[in-house]
């Protein structure tokens, strides 16, 4: 009798983890799919809400607008970790998930710049930020709720699948935005069908509130509340405190900040390469992306567990320091394999841009006053959107800008002082000179799918994301390991916010404005390998192993 009623009793409490693990990553999947629709769709949303300026800075503006949901990540952490410490994990994730939920349902509505003019980017902006702060919530909630529940020496197996859901949110973002785009035909997509995605989330909203409404709160955090043990004031013992201090800023530094980079380069970083950079079209890119995540996914949850028979940190600083060395050949290869024939050209035909320096802007003008006039700008301006690889030539001040092609020498112009008709004809000119020199150096217009080796390309971009899944599968239960329960919502929150909100939000933004400058379309790679080196040396030193820690420590 006693046999069977511990039996029964551990069947049971074998089949609460699972609906935990399940309730929890289902919403957080939803979650993550309503924030990561944007990032997907960021080259029409360019288009609908940033077209009152030049392309190359409207294109960056919208990576800004996607980045600013991410800046305001760490004051969600902030706001809702004090929250989750004060009042409880549960009620903390119902209010995230609804303003995650509602704010994405209405972008699908908000008309364009064209219809409402700067009103559009500006309330565009300010869901992103109610977008942001409710994420900022969300993750150390899942994360401390789920490891709470979870039997010591399988922590790092149940957060792994937490860790999922940020790439099956993206898979899953992908998948409708392919089937809208299939359905509907791009024209119609890039139109109107755009928002589709975005409507969609009230649904599932629903079924998130519904689900984490079956929830009970966590037995750990119930059990320090009961004895009085919760904190009064997390945000003080957090980080007004040097002891705990001293732990989240190696948590940042030393874990999250390189977990962070690595996990962006290797999902949304090399989606925007291969559509902006090589030219690949969307529904190709987003297959091929689709499919790397559909194999490496399951990958999470294989570092995860292994995590709790050989620690988290030698895992995680592996997948930095392997990235720091695998990046640069990474990536060439992808552009060799998706766009042959742009490879080839770079290697025969070298562009070089001969300009006075001091008449060199750096294009990005989000607010849209600034016009760029000067002949090196209307030439980078050109290269940049033609996605061609160049190198910068300094000339003496005051020389007119010139573009060498191969043996091809295009002469640029000075656009102060002239006319609108002579602006538009100069630029009409210009343009068809620098077309017809690039075509007939080799550069193509678009990858040829004819040409691209596409089991190649799904291989590299399947190791990008097994390097995600070695440096984000041990990730949670770690944070959770470093903190005691009753300012754990808090400390772990933030770290993880700043590294991945700012370190890693910030990266496609950052690392696209490096390649603008330089013109070397590998330039912005120097960003992710530079953070992730620094993470690797800080963690090996400063960062201790955590999988034998007890976490029922108020």
């Amino acid at each position: 009798m006693t046999a069977y009623a511990s039996s029964a009793g551990a069947s049971s409490e074998k089949g609460e983890m699972k609906t935990v693990v399940f309730a929890s990553s289902l919403g957080t999947v939803f979650e993550w799919y309503d924030f990561y629709l944007y990032g997907s769709l960021a080259a029409i949303i360019s288009k609908q809400f940033f077209s009152g300026v030049n392309p190359t800075a409207g294109f960056i503006f919208a990576l800004m607008a996607f980045a600013a949901g991410f800046a305001v990540r760490p004051f969600g952490a902030l706001v809702f970790g004090r929250v989750g410490d004060l009042v409880g994990r549960k009620y903390t994730f119902l209010i995230t998930i609804t303003i995650m939920g509602l704010s994405t349902f209405v972008v699908g509505l908000l008309p364009s710049y064209a219809s409402i003019g700067i009103a559009a980017p500006v309330i565009l902006i300010a869901l992103r930020l109610l977008q942001g702060l409710a994420l900022g919530g969300e993750y150390g909630g899942a994360a401390t709720y789920v490891a709470e529940h979870a039997p010591a020496g399988k922590r790092g197996l149940m957060t792994s699948w937490i860790q999922t859901t940020a790439t099956l949110g993206l898979f899953l973002s992908l998948l409708v935005i392919l089937a809208c785009r299939l359905s509907m035909g791009e024209e119609a997509f890039g139109d109107w069908g755009w928002r589709i995605p975005f409507l969609i989330s009230i649904l599932l909203l629903g079924i998130s509130v519904w689900i984490r409404l079956k929830l009970n709160e966590s037995p750990v955090y119930k059990r320090m509340k009961e004895e009085g043990k919760g904190s009064k004031a997390p945000l003080t013992e957090s980080f007004l405190r040097w002891p705990n201090l001293k732990i989240v800023i190696l948590a940042l530094l030393g874990l999250t900040a390189g977990q962070a980079v690595v996990w962006y380069t290797g999902q949304f970083y090399a989606l925007f390469f291969l559509t902006q950079t090589l030219k690949v079209d969307a529904t190709t890119a987003n297959l091929l992306i689709a499919g790397s995540l559909l194999i490496g996914t399951p990958f999470f949850i294989v570092f995860g567990a292994l995590s709790d028979k050989i620690g988290r940190k030698r895992i995680i600083l592996a997948g930095c320091a392997i990235a720091v060395f695998a990046y640069f050949p990474l990536f060439k290869g992808l552009a060799y394999y998706a766009n042959p024939a742009l490879y080839a050209a770079q290697a025969s035909a070298p562009v070089t841009v001969v300009a006075d320096p001091d008449r060199c802007s750096f294009q990005f003008n989000p607010v849209g006053t600034a016009k760029f006039l000067t002949s090196c700008d209307i030439a980078k301006s050109f290269l940049a959107k033609a996605a061609v690889n160049y190198e910068n030539e300094a000339a003496p001040a005051g020389t007119v800008a010139t573009v060498k092609i191969g043996d091809t020498v295009i002469p640029g112009f000075e656009g102060h002082g002239l006319s609108p008709d002579d602006m538009k004809a100069q630029t009409e000119a210009f343009t068809k000179a620098m077309t017809d020199a690039v075509t007939a150096a080799g550069y193509p217009p678009k990858a040829d799918p004819a040409q691209m080796n596409k089991p190649m390309v799904l291989l590299i971009l399947v190791l990008l994301v097994i390097l995600v899944t070695m440096v984000y599968g041990p990730i949670a239960a770690m944070l959770v390991e470093l903190f005691p329960t009753r300012i754990r919502y808090t400390s772990m929150s933030l770290p993880y916010h700043i590294g991945n909100g700012w370190f890693g939000g910030f990266l496609p933004t950052v690392s696209f404005a490096m390649v603008a400058a330089s013109g070397d379309i590998y330039y912005g790679l120097w960003y992710p390998i530079v953070v992730a080196a620094m993470t690797a040396v800080i963690g090996f030193i400063f960062i201790h192993e955590t999988k034998d820690h007890k976490i029922d420590v108020w």
